[in-house]
C-alpha cells in the first residue's frame, strides 16, 4: 500500500496538495435544499403568520385550483385537502390558475396574486393570462376575487407569475412577467427563434389596498443572452436586506435541465438591476435536484426563506417543493 511506504512528513504533504481539489469538490459544494413536500406543488409561495404557523400556495394540482399547504417549522410541510380559490372571477375562465402568491395586509387581511386564463383572446388564440386578486380573513381561505383583473397586457403575450412585497415604508408593489414567449416564433420556450420576443418583469406600484394599480409599470428586468440567460426570465421574488434589492428570477425552459433560479440586485426598488449571472440554484445540486425554479424569498434576519419547485424524479412529471435557506450579504445571495 502507498501509505505504508511513505514517511509521515510526505503523508501530510500528500494530503495538503489533495486539500484544495477536495474543497472545491461538488459534493462538498451541494446545495443546503431539502425536499419539503413530496407531491406535485408547482411555483410555490408562502407566508408567516401571526402564531407561528406557515402557509404556502402552490399551481393548479390535485384537483385543485390553488393548493394549500402548512408548516409549524418550515421543514416538514402537510398539504391540505382544501381548495384556496373555490370561486372565479366574471372575467376568467376556470382554466390554467398558476403561480398564486399571498401577502399579509396592514389591517390584517389576506392578499393572494394569481394568472388565469383571461376570457379575452390574446393575439395568438392560445393561453391568455392575466393576473388576477383575492381576499381573504384567514391565509388558508377561502380567496374571494376581485371583480377586474390587476394586468393582462394580452397584445404583449399575458401577464404571469405575480409576486406581492411590501418595501419598508409601508408601500406595495407587485412584479410579474410580460408572458411574450406566448407570442414567440418556435423553438426553445415557444422563444428560441428569431426575432426573440421580449419577457419583461415588471413591477408594479399599488395602493394602501394592494391591489389598486398606482401610476404605470416600469420594467426591471429582460432576458438577455449574455448574461447566459435562456429564451426568457421569469418567476420574479422582490425582497430587501440592508438597503438592497434582491430580484430573484428563473431562466431557460421549465421542462427542461437547464432551468435554473438566479438573482439581480439594485440600490432602488426600481433600479437598475444588476444580475449577478451565477445560478444560485441549478440541476444536480443535490442529487434528486431538477431544473430547480418558481422560487420565493422572504427575508428572515441576516438571511431569508426560500421555497421552490424542481422535478420529482427523472421522468419529469410532476414538480416537488423544495426548502432552503439563504444568506444576503451585500450584494451577495447564496444557498446556506
Amino acid at each position: 500500500m502507498f501509505f505504508n511506504s511513505v514517511s509521515p512528513a510526505t503523508f501530510v504533504a500528500f494530503i495538503l496538495l489533495l486539500l484544495p481539489g477536495v474543497l472545491g469538490s461538488p459534493v462538498l459544494k451541494r446545495s443546503g435544499s431539502k425536499l419539503a413536500l413530496d407531491n406535485d406543488f408547482p411555483d410555490p409561495s408562502f407566508i408567516n403568520v401571526p402564531g407561528g404557523k406557515w402557509y404556502a400556495f402552490g399551481t393548479e394540482g390535485n384537483g385543485k385550483r390553488v393548493q394549500v399547504a402548512e408548516s409549524d417549522d418550515f421543514t416538514s410541510w402537510a398539504l391540505l385537502d382544501i381548495e384556496g380559490l373555490p370561486k372565479v372571477a366574471a372575467w376568467e375562465e376556470d382554466a390554467m390558475h398558476f403561480a398564486p402568491d399571498v401577502i399579509r395586509r396592514e389591517d390584517g387581511k389576506y392578499i393572494m396574486y394569481y394568472c388565469a386564463n383571461s376570457k379575452k383572446v390574446g393575439p395568438n388564440k392560445n393561453d391568455h393570462h392575466c393576473v388576477g386578486t383575492a381576499v381573504s380573513d384567514d391565509p388558508k381561505g377561502p380567496y374571494i376575487p376581485n371583480d377586474e383583473p390587476l394586468v393582462c397586457d394580452l397584445d404583449k403575450g399575458g401577464a404571469i407569475d405575480p409576486a406581492g412585497f411590501q418595501d419598508k415604508d409601508g408601500t406595495y408593489y407587485v412584479t410579474y412577467k410580460v408572458n411574450g414567449n406566448n407570442i414567440g416564433h418556435g423553438g426553445d420556450c415557444n422563444n428560441g427563434v428569431d426575432p426573440l420576443v421580449p419577457t419583461p418583469l415588471m413591477l408594479q406600484k399599488l395602493g394602501k389596498d394592494a391591489v389598486t394599480p398606482v401610476g404605470d409599470p416600469v420594467q426591471i428586468l429582460d432576458r438577455n443572452t449574455a448574461d447566459g440567460d435562456g429564451p426568457l426570465v421569469e418567476a420574479p421574488s422582490l425582497v430587501s436586506s440592508s438597503g438592497t434589492y434582491y430580484l430573484f428570477y428563473s431562466t431557460h425552459c421549465f421542462n427542461e435541465r437547464s432551468y435554473d433560479t438566479r438573482y439581480a440586485t439594485a440600490s432602488s426598488i426600481t433600479g437598475p438591476y444588476t444580475k449577478n449571472n451565477q445560478q444560485i440554484l441549478k440541476s444536480g445540486d443535490n442529487p434528486s435536484l431538477i431544473a430547480p425554479g418558481g422560487a420565493t424569498v422572504h427575508p428572515d434576519g441576516d438571511g431569508g426563506r426560500m421555497l421552490f419547485h424542481g422535478w420529482c424524479d427523472s421522468s419529469m412529471e410532476q414538480r416537488c417543493m423544495y426548502n432552503a435557506e439563504i444568506s444576503l450579504d451585500g450584494s451577495k445571495a447564496s444557498i446556506v
